[in-house]
């Protein structure tokens, strides 16, 4: 043992340099600690999945710019949307798959105009085909004459007889509710406007709303006020007092499986 400048040394080493002064071991502790932190806080975390609507246009992407004002209200909603061409119905069908299987996204809702709408029961298809569970489909005046297929809860299309648009049918394969409304007497509602009209719109609205209110999930960052829209007045009918309407009887003229309803 030697002295050496005041500081007495160990094995021919200083002390101060053989130990450390409690302050640097507590500076080392709160150094791991932080690093442990940073680590946990940017490790991923696995998010609620969502509800997801995919809106398919139709041809040349001009003529169903209503695809786009339905996405803008349902993601003021909280919904997340997709809106792309009829044509990429196959890639969004493959992208959804892959989504409601990784548990990403859990309600897929379809919609689409003239031959978007078409690709709706194409899309529906491919998706039962891929095992996904399609929750809702709608479709505004089809330009052709399709055959829905396989699982979808609830499909309505609105088309407007005797000029473009066309009714689905559903082949043995189907399994769900499938409703054609015919809105032929809607004053000023056509093929070229009917995604734009606001009161389609609005029905549009409201049966995704109910889609999801009935799902066994509520729609992430939603207030359930904001998914249901305001309260919908009902009335009597006046041919039957006991009978209420719903909301797709509330417009003049429209056809239901055949059934007209009338103001």
């Amino acid at each position: 043992m030697k002295s050496f400048s005041g500081a007495t040394r160990f094995g021919g080493l200083p002390r101060r340099w053989c130990w450390y002064p409690p302050q640097v071991a507590a500076l080392s502790l709160l150094m791991l600690a932080f690093s442990i932190g940073v680590s946990l806080a940017q490790a991923p975390s696995n998010p609620k999945p969502r509800d997801h609507v995919y809106l398919l246009r139709g041809f040349a992407n001009v003529f169903s710019l209503g695809m786009d004002q339905i996405a803008t209200k349902l993601e003021h909603q909280g919904i997340d949307t997709t809106v792309d061409n009829y044509l990429s119905w196959p890639t969004l069908a493959k992208e959804a798959a892959a989504e409601y299987k990784s548990g990403r996204v859990r309600t897929i809702i379809l919609v689409g105009h003239s031959s978007g709408a078409v690709a709706v029961t194409s899309m529906a298809t491919r998706l039962s085909e891929l095992g996904v569970p399609v929750k809702l489909a709608i479709g505004l005046d089809p330009t052709s004459h399709m055959t829905a297929s396989g699982h979808v809860d609830r499909y309505v299309n609105y088309y407007i007889a005797h000029e473009f648009g066309d009714p689905v049918d559903k082949s043995r394969q189907f399994s769900g509710v499938l409703q054609n409304v015919n809105l032929e007497h809607m004053r000023g509602v056509n093929h070229f406007n009917i995604d734009k009209d606001r009161a389609v719109q609005g029905m549009v609205i409201r049966d995704i709303q109910a889609a999801l209110a009935n799902s066994p999930y509520d729609t992430v960052d939603a207030p359930r006020e904001a998914r249901k829209g305001p309260p919908v007045p009902q009335r009597r009918d006046v041919h039957n007092p006991a009978r209420l309407t719903d909301h797709h009887e509330r417009q003049p003229g429209l056809v239901t499986d055949g059934t007209a309803i009338r103001d």
